[in-house]
């Protein structure tokens, strides 16, 4: 039993960066390769975080995102998935997906906040960021199926 209990600790400290490395980021990371996303019927410029030091950045330090972009999470596998806006100053709606490339849950994101937004599903695949509002905006919901996207990163 204890060691599923720190192995569960583990996992958590993992997937929130709580175990990471001393060297935080203390700028915005260059803007990454973009790719299009079909999102339903909207279209959205992405920028692909496929690897971890990406996907660790995000958004952090960036002043704006502008309405039709986006930044896609790839993951390694299907897993639970938890965000969170370390040094994030801007509004953002995280959407989580599954591998089919299927909008399982969307959460509104508040700046700065270091309390991890944990997914409900243990089948992430990949998270979609977008300023915050863009999804009810444009009526996508859970259920609505992604295209364009990359294979995980996972080998």
């Amino acid at each position: 039993m204890r060691r599923l209990w720190l192995s569960l600790v583990f996992s958590f400290a993992l997937i929130t960066g709580l175990g990471r490395a001393q060297t935080e980021p203390t700028q915005p990371q260059p803007k990454l390769p973009t790719i299009s996303l079909g999102v339903g019927e909207k279209t959205l410029t992405t920028e692909v975080a496929d690897d971890e030091p990406e996907r660790e950045t995000g958004m952090m330090f960036r002043k704006s995102m502008a309405d039709g972009t986006a930044m896609l999470f790839v993951l390694e596998a299907p897993q639970h998935a938890a965000f969170w806006m370390r040094n994030t100053l801007i509004p953002l709606s995280v959407a989580y997906l599954n591998a089919s490339g299927m909008i399982l849950e969307i959460h509104d994101l508040k700046p700065k906040d270091e309390t991890p937004v944990n997914s409900q599903f243990d089948t992430i695949a990949y998270a979609i960021e977008v300023p915050q509002g863009w999804f009810a905006k444009n009526g996508i919901l859970p259920g609505v199926l992604v295209k364009g996207l990359p294979p995980l990163t996972g080998k």
